[in-house]
């Protein structure tokens, strides 16, 4: 095969990374939640970006952590997280993951305070209100 058409297959291939497997959308969402849950947002992104280019080599790390790993994690899961890592385009679609999960929470977080001050009556302190619970009664009460 010659390099122009190798180079032409190689450009119409531009499609986009090839799609998850259901196990995999299930486990990257899984990992996903756990960052937003311990809220470890900005660090986690922050440790994904700068470790991007390097991927695969934090791939194979795993393999060697494998037998250290096997006790605190479902083997499986951490096989198929580990082939998941050692495509480029997966570390950007995690990315995007932990970020639109931790927009959803902060989207929840909000609401949740909009209603609660939203339940909250306006209470006012008046120094000397009166013993009838009348706003507009604003004597002090009497000294016996």
């Amino acid at each position: 095969m010659s390099f122009k058409r190798w180079f032409e297959g190689r450009a119409g291939a531009k499609e986009g990374p090839p799609p998850l497997t259901e196990r995999e959308a299930e486990l990257m969402e899984k990992v996903a939640a756990k960052v937003v849950e311990w809220k470890m947002t900005v660090p986690a992104i922050l440790a994904l970006e700068s470790v991007k280019p390097l991927n695969y080599i934090g791939a194979q790390a795993m393999v060697f952590f494998e037998p250290f790993v096997q006790a605190l994690f479902n083997i499986k899961d951490y096989d198929t997280f580990r082939e998941m890592m050692e495509r480029r385009e997966t570390m950007e679609r995690l990315l995007l993951k932990i970020e639109e999960l931790d927009a959803r929470a902060l989207a929840r977080e909000k609401e949740a305070r909009r209603q609660r001050r939203a339940q909250r009556k306006r209470r006012w302190w008046w120094p000397f209100k009166s013993s009838s619970d009348n706003p507009n009664d604003s004597t002090p009460p009497s000294a016996s």
